[in-house]
C-alpha cells in the first residue's frame, strides 16, 4: 500500500504544480514564457518526486510509465493496476485542490478548464494530436526505461534527466496538444472540469489516454530490442 499511497502523492503533486502553472501563467504561443514556465513545472515536480518517493515507488507517477516497466517485465500486472488506479485518484484530488484554491482565491484559470489537454494547436485534428501524443510519450519513456536500466549507469542523476526530458517534451507539446503524455494527468482534470459543467475536454480525451499509452508501449519494444 505504501507504494501506491506514493504514486497517489507524487500524481497529485504532478498536477498540482504543472496544472496549476499553466492555470496561472496560461499558454499563449505569443507569450511564449507561459510555455517555458509550465514546462519547468512539469519537470520540476518530477525531479522533486523523483528524490522523495522514487526509492518507494519508483515515482512513475504516470500510467504510460507504469505501461513502459510493465512491459518490459519490471513490473507485475497486479502492482500495474494498482499503479494506474492510484494515479488517476491522485490525478483527480490534484485538480479537486486546484478548483478549490482558484475558486476560494478568486484566481483566473488562464487556460480556462483546469489546465486540461485540447487539439488547438493542431486545428483539432485527432490524428495530429494521437500522432504528437505517441511520440512524445515514446521519448519520455523510453528516457525513463534507459536511464533506470540496469545496464545504465546513471545512479542518482536518473530523476534529474527524466525531469528535463519531461521538460524538452513540453516545451515542444505544449503548443500542439498541451502535452499530455500522461493518461492520468489528462483524466484527472477533464473530469473535474467536467464537474464544474465544462465537458469540452472530455470529448477528445481519448487521444490522451490511447496516444500515451500506444507511445510507451512501443518505447518498451524498441528498449528491449536494443538491450538484447
Amino acid at each position: 500500500m505504501k507504494k501506491y499511497l506514493a504514486e497517489f502523492i507524487g500524481t497529485a503533486t504532478l498536477v498540482i504544480l504543472g496544472c496549476g502553472t499553466a492555470m496561472l501563467v496560461g499558454c499563449n504561443a505569443s507569450a511564449g514564457g507561459g510555455y517555458i514556465l509550465t514546462s519547468m513545472a512539469f519537470g520540476l515536480s518530477i525531479v522533486a518526486m523523483a528524490y522523495s518517493i522514487g526509492n518507494i515507488s519508483g515515482c512513475h507517477i504516470n500510467p504510460a510509465v507504469s505501461l513502459g516497466v510493465y512491459l518490459s517485465g519490471n513490473m507485475s500486472l497486479s502492482d500495474f493496476i494498482g499503479y494506474v488506479i492510484s494515479q488517476i485518484l491522485g490525478a483527480i484530488c490534484g485538480s479537486c485542490l486546484l478548483l478549490l484554491i482558484f475558486s476560494m482565491g478568486q484566481v483566473t484559470d488562464l487556460t480556462g478548464s483546469l489546465g486540461t489537454n485540447g487539439l488547438a494547436g493542431v486545428g483539432g485534428n485527432a490524428m495530429a494530436g494521437l500522432i504528437v501524443e505517441i511520440l512524445l510519450t515514446f521519448i519520455f519513456v523510453l528516457c525513463i526505461l534507459g536511464v533506470t536500466s540496469k545496464k545504465g549507469n546513471h545512479g542518482s542523476f536518473a530523476g534529474l534527466v527524466i525531469g528535463l526530458t519531461l521538460t524538452g517534451v513540453h516545451i515542444l507539446g505544449i503548443g500542439l496538444t498541451g502535452t499530455s503524455v500522461n493518461p492520468a494527468r489528462s483524466i484527472g482534470p477533464a473530469l473535474v472540469a467536467a464537474f464544474t459543467g465544462n465537458v469540452a475536454p472530455l470529448s477528445c480525451l481519448w487521444v490522451f489516454i490511447v496516444g500515451p499509452l500506444v507511445g510507451a508501449a512501443l518505447a518498451a519494444v524498441v528498449c528491449k530490442t536494443l538491450e538484447a
